[in-house]
């Protein structure tokens, strides 16, 4: 036996397919098939306990368990069906019978079910028997058999919940009731059904609801159809009559698109069944009639993880129950998914739409094609072809990430890290990281169909297998490192070795190579032809390979030869790992069980076998801490098994190891979620704030009502008080007044007492009196019926003898009668013994006649018979020729349609690969072509913009040297304005001086003072000497000086406005000019693109020349080449002759441009010329 030893600890997935494949065992426990086990899940602390199936079953076919929920029952199909019931209190869950069909050859149950007290069950036997077993299962007794139908398949058979004698059985076109009495099991009711019923439940002793195929609710009642509804509205009650009625005269046809009531489950306010995809109805009695009327509809969500997210609510409920205290509502669809729901929470949300939750994770529900596992992280790995990758935690047995793809999934393989994944797609590789809430792709490899895929143990190499190449890349560069070629058939398996130094590859040719990773060549090899190899495993030191394959045993081959072979009893190995510690290898089989071996290998055939999967293992990895067995199937379950060795050996991991908490997280989704939590802390506060001003103003509010109420209430209290004082002086009125009452009362009472005691003595001295005489009485008629009773006895004794003697005579009589009748009787019997005689010789002679004629019938019929026989043994033969014949071409048929698939699909790939690199080359040249165009017409922009800017820049000078000068005289004239200014302002102040100084006309001292200040202030010593040089200049000066004041002001003034007037004039024609270099500018652009049309048509002619060389002669060639050639220098002759002409025009009309900016520039005064002398 092997020394290591490996238990079920978890595992993820629903078996489908499986009637009632979810059950409640208690308010937190559910039962469900996963493989091939039975499993107890707890919901709230998440734990599973395992019922192992049987052994060699070929297939779990349903489940039932006892009302009391003690005992589970699991019908099997194998070599002949089974049920095997289960004591679900024993901790092991000890099995307690197996029932069979006895005698009654039987293939499979499809359905079960236990009576009420949990006594009896019911069996329903499948197709085409279709045969109904009522057991006493603790007795192994079959009390009774029935067949219920002969032609449609059986979708549910129930108990009466109050009766054990009374059994309801439907399916298609089947709805029966069945008692049993008198040791048989016999229908009650008449009803003909053509409805397929897929559900029914019973709701009281007499009342059955069925639900069909077409989305109709039919209510039994007694057996008998009362009324229907549809579960896609409100009850409508009919009776049955006026619903046959209708039908009749009316019917209507039925759409296909109904929804198929699945499952129904009753409750204490009602019934829960499922109203088509994803949804479940909840309907409660009503008072009136009976009736139920829908109250809820509960639909399975979206899942956000998926590329089509409505796909989800698309499932078929298969199954639904109840928790004990009807607080849960739990389900299971058709695609292996578990959901649950609070009746409670699914009652409060009125106005919104309940949603079932996953009750546990979500699950694979198809192949799973991928496993793979990391070493710095508990983290697993698969694929499906469910299209989805899904990330497992085998420490905390928790679905961490999955998402789902279009595309098919073949093989993963996970980063040593944990935070990268290899996935194989039908077209290609894809390189992920693993982010906190999504598998996102930064990598894709162009390797088509990769079945196999595996990282290096350091991480920093990947090998991917396409058909039989096995390429590798490395992870940091993302280039191929080596291709390695040498398998004739598809590569199955690969393994790396310890230090990544080589490579172990399998196939179907029957090859095991392995690889040096570093030079790529081919180190050693073992072929054996007659095997196709699906699995391959090295040992720690990498001195051992194992292999399985197609020939049923595990091989160990050391330095190229098969060292050692294990036959596995005809059961097909088709995966394999080993213990890093090297104690132990374990093979995943065909059937779905796991077979432990220790190593080094035995001689004999010494393995345990443990049952796993229901269908064969694809992927199988240990951990490399040698504590958990993790394997994966075709029926989508992950089985996470816990590793003990016996001896205590091998296990290698490293109690102070502790797994990695690193993350991937992008910095777009850093910054998403950093904002986020911002956002959330500024709504916090800001609800703490208004939360804060809600409770002040409560406070406020309620100190007011607090007020308020304590003085009503102490203005209630006092009045309160007030009336229990006058109450008390009212109860003290009324307590003296029934004292005195009662005084009164109690005196009469005693004055009755007496009287009636005297009373009473009287009578019962008379009563004594009485009974006295009575005495007497009595002992009289005693005596005188003592007397008459011995009288009575005497003559009784004398009628007895004189009747024994009358009695006697007439015996004497009869027996003298029965003489005689004996005589006559013996004579008769005589008589009779006669005709019996005379009968029979009668009947011999026709029984003779009749045997001569039918012997002679017999023979003929015989003789015919053996013609026949011949002829039909001739026409079997023939029959069974062509029977195989026809099978022959079938299979041929079948095998080149297999083909012929596989070619069409080759040749699609292949198709739409050349559609992708022809769409990939004509939008590359597209784009080339278009950035060719955006570049030629950038460049031709560039040279107008150079060009208007060349005229721009010309203009602008110009206006420039006519602006200079007059500015210059500007100038000049504002100093002498301001000059005049200064003047002005001076004589103003004098002005207002003097008339100051006028002021003291009447004081001389003050007037003399204040015209010596003025002098002192307004006359310097260079202003004297000039007065007294020119005092008669003076007034001549002035009046010259006002005279060239006025000039030059009005010359200012007219200068202004020639200046306006002639910027005018130049802008317009600035904008004239401009127009016109527009228009020309475009007949240049419309020119070059008719050039380009001619030389596109010279070069569209020469191409064709090109093309007609090989199929006209070589003269005519010759000559139409100079043709072409000479109409194609004629049309550039041409074109250039526009283009110089356009020139030409362009040349003159910048020249009258500038002429006519020469005539209108006005003469400006220069700077030197001097105004024209006064004159007196």
């Amino acid at each position: 036996m092997a020394a290591v030893v490996a238990q079920s600890h978890h595992i993820f997935g629903l078996r489908t397919g499986v009637r009632n494949n979810l059950l409640f065992f208690d308010e937190q426990t559910v039962i469900f098939p996963s493989g091939n086990n039975c499993v107890r899940y707890n919901i709230d602390q998440k734990w599973q306990r395992f019922i192992p199936g049987t052994e060699r079953s070929h297939s779990m076919q349903a489940l039932a368990i006892s009302a009391n929920r003690r005992y589970l029952a699991v019908a099997e199909r194998g070599e002949k069906g089974t049920i095997t019931v289960y004591d679900l209190q024993h901790e092991q869950s000890r099995k307690r019978k197996v029932l069979t069909g006895g005698e009654v050859a039987v293939q499979e149950f499809v359905c079960m079910a236990f009576s009420p007290d949990s006594k009896y069950l019911l069996g329903q036997a499948g197709g085409p028997e279709w045969t109904l077993f009522y057991w006493v299962w603790e007795k192994h007794k079959v009390m009774a058999t029935v067949k219920t139908t002969s032609t449609g398949p059986i979708s549910q058979v129930s108990f009466n919940p109050q009766d054990n004698t009374q059994i309801c059985v439907s399916g298609n076109g089947v709805f029966k009731l069945f008692r049993y009495a008198e040791g048989a099991l016999k229908q009650s009711n008449a009803v003909k059904e053509t409805q397929n019923i897929l559900s029914h439940a019973w709701m009281s002793e007499e009342r059955v609801i069925a639900g069909t195929e077409t989305g109709r609710l039919l209510v039994f009642e007694s057996g008998d159809l009362r009324w229907e509804m549809s579960v896609t509205s409100k009850a409508s009650t009919q009776e049955a009559e006026r619903r046959t009625e209708k039908k009749s005269e009316d019917a209507p046809s039925v759409p296909a698109s109904l929804p198929r009531v699945t499952a129904i489950t009753a409750y204490s306010k009602g019934f829960a069944c499922s109203a088509g995809p994803g949804t479940v109805c909840l309907f409660e009695k009503t008072e009136e009639k009976d009736n139920y009327r829908r109250t809820r509809e509960i639909k399975i969500p979206p899942d956000p993880c998926s590329n089509e997210p409505s796909q989800a609510e698309q499932q078929e409920i298969t199954t639904l129950c109840i928790s004990p205290s009807e607080e849960t509502l739990a389900t299971s669809t058709d695609r292996g998914q578990l959901y649950h729901i609070t009746l409670s929470s699914a009652e409060m949300s009125k106005g919104e739409q309940a949603q079932f939750e996953f009750l546990s994770h979500s699950f694979h529900s198809s192949v799973i094609t991928g496993l793979s596992i990391c070493m710095r992280k508990p983290l697993i790995a698969t694929c499906s072809l469910d299209h989805s990758v899904r990330i497992w935690n085998f420490e905390t047995n928790a679905l961490e990430l999955y998402k789902e793809f279009q595309e098919e999934l073949y093989s993963v393989a996970l980063h040593p890290s944990g935070l990268f994944i290899v996935v194989g797609f039908s077209d290609k590789i894809r390189l992920m990281n693993l982010l906190t809430d999504d598998i996102r792709t930064f990598k894709e490899f162009t390797v088509r169909g990769c079945r196999e895929c595996a990282f290096s143990h350091g991480g920093h190499m990947f090998a991917a297998v396409n058909g039989n190449v096995i390429h590798i890349y490395s992870t940091t560069t993302f280039n191929s490192i080596l291709n390695l070629k040498g398998h004739n058939g598809k590569v199955r398996s690969i393994a790396w070795s310890a230090d990544d130094s080589h490579l172990v590859s399998c196939g179907m040719d029957g090859a095991v190579y392995e690889w040096n990773t570093l030079s790529g060549k081919r180190e050693s090899e073992s072929v054996l032809k007659s095997c196709s190899y699906t699995g391959v495993a090295l040992s720690p030191e990498t001195k051992s390979i194992f292999a399985v394959g197609s020939d049923c045993t595990l091989k160990e081959i050391h330095d190229c030869q098969i060292l050692r072979e294990v036959v596995s009893d005809d059961v097909l190995y088709t995966t394999i790992a080993m213990t890093h510690s090297g104690r132990a290898l374990f093979t995943g089989t065909a059937i779905g069980t796991v077979r432990a071996i220790k190593y080094p290998l035995p001689l004999q055939k010494e393995w345990t076998e443990y049952q796993a999967h229901s269908a064969p293992i694809t992927k199988m990895v240990v951990t490399f801490d040698d504590q958990y067995l993790l394997t994966v199937s075709e029926d989508g379950c992950l089985l996470i098994w816990k590793i003990i060795d016996k001896e205590g050996w091998g296990l290698k991991r490293d109690k102070e190891m502790t797994y990695a908490e690193e993350i991937l997280i992008t910095k777009s989704d850093l910054e998403e979620k950093n904002q986020i939590m911002l956002e959330l802390k500024t709504r916090v506060e800001e609800l703490k704030m208004e939360n804060e001003y809600q409770l002040r103003l409560k406070d406020m509010t309620y100190n007011e009502k607090i007020k308020d109420l304590t003085e009503k209430f102490t203005q209630q209290m006092e009045s309160l008080r007030t009336e229990n004082k006058v109450l008390k002086t009212e109860t003290e009125k009324q307590e003296v007044v029934h004292h005195e009452a009662l005084i009164e009362v109690m005196e009469r009472h005693s004055k009755e007492q007496q009287d009636l005691e005297s009373t009473n003595n009287q009578k019962l001295m008379l009563e004594y009196e009485k009974h006295q005489e009575l005495q007497l009485k009595s002992q009289q008629m005693q005596e005188s019926y003592e007397e008459k009773l011995r009288q009575l006895e005497d003559s009784k004794v004398r009628a007895l003898e004189e009747i024994t003697q009358f009695y006697e005579a007439k015996i004497q009589e009869k027996v003298l009668t029965l003489g005689q009748c004996q005589d006559e009787s013996w004579q008769q019997v005589r008589e009779f013994e006669e005709m019996t005689k005379q009968m029979e010789e009668d009947t011999d002679r026709e029984l003779q006649d009749i045997r001569v004629k039918y012997e002679r019938k017999l023979r003929e019929e015989k003789e015919t018979n053996l013609r026949l026989k011949g002829e039909t043994g001739v026409m079997k033969k023939k029959f069974s020729s062509l029977q195989r014949e026809i099978d022959d071409r079938n299979v041929e048929i079948e095998k080149l349609k297999v083909e012929q698939q596989k070619l069409l699909a080759f040749i699609k790939s292949l198709e739409k690969d050349i559609l992708g690199l022809k769409r990939g080359i004509q939008e590359s040249h597209l784009t080339i072509q278009d950035k060719d165009k955006l570049i030629y017409d950038l460049k031709k922009k560039n040279q107008e913009l150079e060009k208007f800017k060349f005229v721009l820049d010309y203009t602008v000078k110009d206006l420039k040297s006519k602006i200079e000068p007059r500015e210059n005289d500007i100038k000049e004239l504002k100093g002498q304005i301001q000059e005049v200014r200064d003047v002005e302002a001076l004589v103003q102040k004098f002005k207002t001086d003097l008339h100051n100084c006028v002021g003291f006309i009447q004081e001389p001292k003050k007037l003399k003072e204040s015209i010596r200040n003025l002098y002192e202030r307004y006359v310097q010593q260079s202003d004297v000497v000039e007065m007294v040089g020119g005092v008669g200049v003076d007034t001549d000066i002035q009046r010259e000086y006002s005279r060239q004041r006025e000039h030059l002001e009005k010359n200012v003034a007219s200068l202004k406005k020639k200046l306006a007037n002639e910027t005018e004039v130049h802008q317009a024609v600035k904008v004239k000019m401009m127009k016109e270099n527009v228009f020309l500018i475009k007949e240049i652009n419309d020119l070059r693109k008719e050039l380009m049309v001619v030389r596109a048509q010279v070069h569209d002619y020469e191409i064709q020349v090109g093309l007609n060389k090989k199929n006209k002669p070589k003269s005519n060639r010759d000559i139409r080449m100079t043709a072409s050639a000479g109409t194609a220098t004629r049309l550039e002759e041409e074109a250039e002759r526009i283009i110089q002409l356009q020139r030409l025009e362009l040349q003159r009309l910048r020249q009258e441009v500038q002429g006519q900016s020469r005539t209108l520039t006005p003469p400006t005064p220069s700077a030197s010329t001097k105004l024209p002398a006064l004159t007196a």
